[in-house]
């Protein structure tokens, strides 16, 4: 049996635009629906937005996300982020220079204590994403 844990992030009207970015850096496969399509919603304004969309990359990453519609809450600046991690130095590095820019650095990409290299960015959607690149074992 296998269980799969899977970020799902909530966006307010920009889920579309936010997976495009995250489609372009991760490639693989995107599927979105909008409420439109699934009848889910009377108001023309919510009709486009996104009710579900999931990405998954060639190597296995998922990502999924949904626009907020406008009658439920919605809280900017989650208290969660998402960690990227592994030994595969070029990529996680080409991770982290295509989700930083256009974003901030709240950690710079370096050597960190613990010997790996560590680094804390927030997207241009307001998403935080932390990479961790594996250290050469003593």
């Amino acid at each position: 049996m296998t269980i799969q844990l899977n970020p799902y992030i909530s966006f307010r009207d920009n889920a579309g635009q936010a997976m495009e970015f995250y489609h372009s850096i991760f490639g693989g496969d995107l599927n979105s629906s909008t409420f439109g399509e699934f009848g889910a919603s009377d108001d023309p304004a919510e009709r486009d937005k996104i009710m579900h969309s999931m990405l998954t990359s060639p190597n296995g990453l998922v990502l999924m996300a949904s626009d907020t519609p406008t009658g439920m809450d919605y809280t900017p600046g989650s208290s969660i982020s998402v960690s990227l991690s592994g030994d595969d130095e070029p990529e996680l590095r080409g991770y982290w220079d295509k989700l930083s820019d256009g974003g901030s650095v709240t950690v710079p990409l370096e050597k960190a204590p613990w010997g790996d290299i560590f680094g804390m960015c927030v997207d241009k959607f307001g998403i935080s994403w932390l990479v961790n690149i594996a250290g050469a074992q003593a």
